[in-house]
């Protein structure tokens, strides 16, 4: 129950769910261009990716200075959280 409570409270943000709806659109990308489509700040959008990250709802890789974060695999997300991002 409490991993539900937090998926839903990562979820319940226009922001997070902008960057949910980019990140389902383009596979991956790095925090300036999912910040520059949002248009919010770079610290700002990091802070929402580490909520989605702590939620198990997107994972990050670090390529040389870049970092590129995806929505992890469907197989791993719960049924709720992969139909609200169906919804996006």
């Amino acid at each position: 129950m409490r991993d539900l409570e937090r998926t839903l409270k990562a979820l319940a943000n226009r922001r997070r769910l902008a960057i949910l709806g980019y990140l389902k659109q383009r596979q991956e990308a790095t925090v300036g261009e999912i910040a520059g489509k949002i248009k919010l700040s770079f610290k700002a959008t990091s802070k929402h990716l580490g909520v989605l990250t702590a939620a198990d709802i997107i994972e990050h890789e670090q390529r040389s200075l870049q970092v590129y974060y995806r929505i992890v695999s469907p197989k791993l997300l719960s049924p709720a959280t992969r139909s609200i991002i169906s919804l996006l």
